[in-house]
């Protein structure tokens, strides 16, 4: 139940009332006073109570959150979800055992699991909301591995000439090597290939002779 209308003496008493109703709090909700209450002849004859509208105001995050957990359960996987507000993101940052499943091959599952949280999330947001999850500082190793790949390749790329492919990876990871490239004196990066084996060519700078 999100909503009940309900009636009683005074607006306070309708709150209240409904806050029963609803099992929550008033900082959760939202109060429309549909009709205020009215005190007829003698305050006895033609009185009329209070009647209100309240809603339960759901918390984006919290229902991406509640998402996870019920996720992670199911895949018999213990873990805490400790969550950050940046400027640009949320941080849902899970902490435990068997994080390996969570994470997947290049941490594919993580960036499924990620889609499906700010999916859950936006449903119930009024603007965009983005959610990043992390698993222990995973994302910042594996920019770090994927920096420190293109900065082998694109050694071995000026050396000898020719061009080297890599592996599909998400359009996430295209975008650290080939933002980590893009100054580089030597080598140019592009993208080739089709979702979801679309990868990365490192090729020479066609002006170094």
């Amino acid at each position: 139940m999100r909503k009940v209308t309900v009636s009683a003496k005074t607006v306070d008493e309708a709150i209240s009332k409904a806050l029963q109703q609803l099992e929550t709090t008033k900082d959760k909700v939202k109060v429309t006073i549909l009709e205020e209450p009215t005190k007829g002849l003698f305050g006895l004859i033609g009185t009329r109570p209070a009647l209100i509208e309240v809603e339960k105001v759901i918390d984006p995050i919290e229902e991406a959150k509640k998402f996870l957990q019920d996720v992670t359960k199911n895949m018999d996987v213990d873990v805490k979800i400790e969550v950050f507000k940046r400027e640009d993101a949320v941080l849902f940052n899970l902490v435990g055992k068997g994080l390996g499943l969570l994470i997947g091959h290049h941490g594919q599952t993580l960036d499924a699991l990620q889609y499906l949280v700010n999916t859950v999330a936006n449903r119930y947001a009024e603007g965009h909301i983005r959610i990043v999850l992390d698993a222990e500082q995973y994302r910042d190793k594996r920019k770090a591995a994927l920096e420190d790949l293109a900065d082998r390749l694109a050694r071995k790329v000026a050396r000898t000439r020719q061009a080297i492919k890599l592996e599909p990876m998400s359009a996430h990871e295209r975008k650290i090597i080939h933002t980590h490239l893009q100054d580089d004196p030597y080598v140019n990066t592009y993208s080739e290939g089709e979702e979801p084996h679309r990868c990365i060519v490192i090729s020479l700078r066609k002006k170094i002779n």
